[in-house]
């Protein structure tokens, strides 16, 4: 007996503000990266599709990207950041 099947995996890549094209107004959108792996007895191999997408976090809708434009969103989105390195954190002061 072969167990075997596919599992997704969601990736929050970045958080935007950009122009909705569904309400048309500025608000905060996030970047997502979509992976599907094919699994073996419960295991994830290998990746069998790996889709982008925006939403927006003021009306909700959802629009699919092309890889490339994903990676031009993020690197917009490191906000002057060198590639790869992640901005520290700054401790909350209330």
């Amino acid at each position: 007996m072969i167990i075997f099947g596919t599992k997704g995996y969601l990736y929050q890549l970045a958080i935007l503000t950009l122009v909705c094209g569904q309400c048309g107004n500025p608000a905060a959108h996030t970047l997502s990266k979509r992976v599907t792996k094919f699994t073996l007895f419960f295991v994830p191999l290998f990746p069998v599709s790996t889709k982008y997408a925006t939403q927006c976090t003021f009306c909700g809708a959802q629009h699919k990207i092309g890889k490339e434009q994903a990676e031009q969103l993020q690197v917009q989105g490191a906000s002057g950041q060198p590639h790869g390195q992640q901005p520290q954190q700054q401790p909350y002061q209330g």
